[in-house]
């Protein structure tokens, strides 16, 4: 069964954000499914209970249905493969500095994709930020996050100078921005707006009554800012004068994972919270491809994650507080933005979520929250010449490709090739005359050009329909075709950024 979701809208421009795209209820488990990330169990629940749990994404129909947007029977044509693959690539090349340009693209598998990417210059410092979000439950918190989470980074950059100049231009009714975005196709509706403008205004303020520090320290002004942010999305939706915000509450229903790099000249400073992934491509001293990766996934898989759990709950809880590679049994990551059902106090669940979604939005045996923080992992790297370009991506695409095989994907793009791997024989007993067909075919593909000319769309295409021989069509073609209600099983949402960075920049850079 399906459920059909109205969107609540968020933003201008005719774009509308649904805060939960749709679920599906599984008569074999009773499962209310938002994604991959996060489930909670219905057994045992009454109608009314059940139309509680609707009213998270604020459904007003149940209905059957049959009918999807797309048809697994339909065969696109290439130039068909292409149109979708290519519809939210962007290229922005830049004139001075350590990046050269970057190349982003994303491919939605939710619909609408809960994914979100942001790219900006910092205009009164130095340095280019760029980010991956993740959302979960919806896309309203990833996509509140990537319109705000830079200008947090970049009021904790500011000198204590620039900073009190800043506060005393807000009030003026032209100020200075303190970013120049790109690629940015949406605005905040007027009423959220200026909600997240006064939580805007007053960090600023507060950063700027506080002494002048003499020793700045880069990774806790990011580590600030990812904080604060998500403090000021639970402040946004409590009650005001004994109201409600259905808009600022389902933000803080929602969760996303984040990965923002910050480029500052040969300095390049990595945040990660959840699973999005930062890696590095290097030439080694014979020029062959390294992955180095710069984030750590915040999951069941990363033992020190699961010891830091561990050790801020009771003893008694270490049975439930991680079930089935799960925190509590319903969220993936063990560390994100928004995610408020993990986070906001017993009282504030009852008094707040319950009232709103239904008692069924508490996690079972929450007994001694927070259990999910937005802190993220800060790592550090200086570059150097051999340092070619940085991929950030949602897991979609890791979900397809190693660290290394992305790599040299893109390493590979650089250099107009294609074919990557050792050529593998795909049976036992193959005759002479069909091995050599293969490395005929082989030695062709080496001449070809790539056929994307943005590296981002170039390794979605690759992480669609790779195979040892090149691109599969057919393959790439009946992943985009799947019906929508059962795509999220063979494919998620897929978003990835590529920096490049200028080598010759980076060889006479002072250090």
């Amino acid at each position: 069964m399906v459920v059909g979701c109205k969107s609540r809208q968020l933003f201008e421009s005719g774009k509308h954000l649904t805060f939960s795209k749709r679920f599906s209820l599984r008569p074999s488990t009773s499962t209310l499914r938002f994604n991959n990330y996060s489930t909670v169990g219905l057994n045992s629940l009454s109608g009314k209970n059940r139309g509680a749990a609707v009213r998270w994404c604020d459904c007003k129909h149940l209905h059957y249905s049959k009918e999807t947007s797309r048809s697994a029977l339909t065969k696109l044509s290439p130039q068909e493969v292409d149109s979708i693959l290519r519809a939210n690539e962007y290229t922005h090349e830049f004139k001075e500095g350590s990046v050269k340009s970057y190349d982003s693209n994303q491919l939605p598998s939710n619909n609408p994709i809960e994914d979100t990417r942001s790219e900006a210059s910092c205009l009164l410092t130095t340095g280019l930020l760029v980010g991956v979000f993740d959302g979960h439950g919806g896309g309203a918190c990833a996509q509140v996050i990537a319109k705000r989470l830079f200008n947090y980074i970049t009021a904790c950059l500011l000198p204590h100078e620039n900073l009190l100049q800043y506060v005393h231009s807000i009030a003026q009714p032209e100020h200075p921005d303190l970013l120049q975005s790109y690629n940015d196709k949406v605005q905040f509706v007027e009423d959220v707006r200026d909600i997240y403008k006064e939580s805007f205004v007053q960090f600023v303020k507060e950063l700027a009554e506080e002494e002048c520090k003499q020793n700045f320290e880069m990774s806790r002004a990011i580590e600030r800012a990812f904080l604060r942010l998500d403090e000021d999305l639970s402040k946004e939706a409590m009650p005001k004068d004994g109201k409600v915000n259905m808009k600022t509450l389902s933000v803080a229903m929602s969760g996303a994972v984040s990965c923002v790099a910050h480029i500052d000249g040969p300095h390049l400073h990595v945040a990660g919270v959840g699973d999005c992934c930062a890696v590095l491509g290097s030439l080694s001293e014979t020029n062959s491809w390294i992955a180095k990766k710069l984030t750590e996934e915040h999951n069941t898989y990363n033992q020190m994650e699961l010891d830091r759990i561990y050790s801020e709950h009771p003893a008694q809880e270490k049975q439930t507080v991680i079930k089935m590679d799960r925190l509590l049994g319903q969220l993936a990551p063990l560390r994100a933005m928004g995610d408020f059902r993990f986070k906001w106090s017993k009282e504030i669940m009852t008094n707040l979520v319950a009232k709103n979604f239904g008692t069924q939005m508490i996690p079972l045996n929450y007994h001694s929250p927070p259990y999910l923080t937005a802190r993220p992992d800060v790592t550090y790297h200086k570059l150097t010449p051999r340092d070619k370009f940085l991929i950030i991506a949602s897991d979609g695409l890791w979900d397809c490709l190693t660290p290394l095989q992305a790599i040299r994907l893109v390493g590979e793009h650089m250099k107009g090739k294609v074919t990557l791997h050792p050529l593998k024989l795909p049976r036992k007993n193959m005759k002479i005359a069909e091995i050599n067909d293969m490395l005929l075919q082989r030695k062709e593909g080496l001449k070809i050009k790539p056929k994307d000319s943005n590296a981002a769309t170039h390794i979605i295409r690759n992480a669609l329909g790779g195979t040892e021989y090149g691109i599969d069509h057919s393959k790439i073609s009946q992943l985009l075709t799947l019906p929508d209600d059962v795509v999220r099983v063979f494919r998620d949402d897929i978003t990835v950024t590529i920096v490049y960075f200028d080598t010759e920049f980076l060889r006479h850079c002072p250090a």
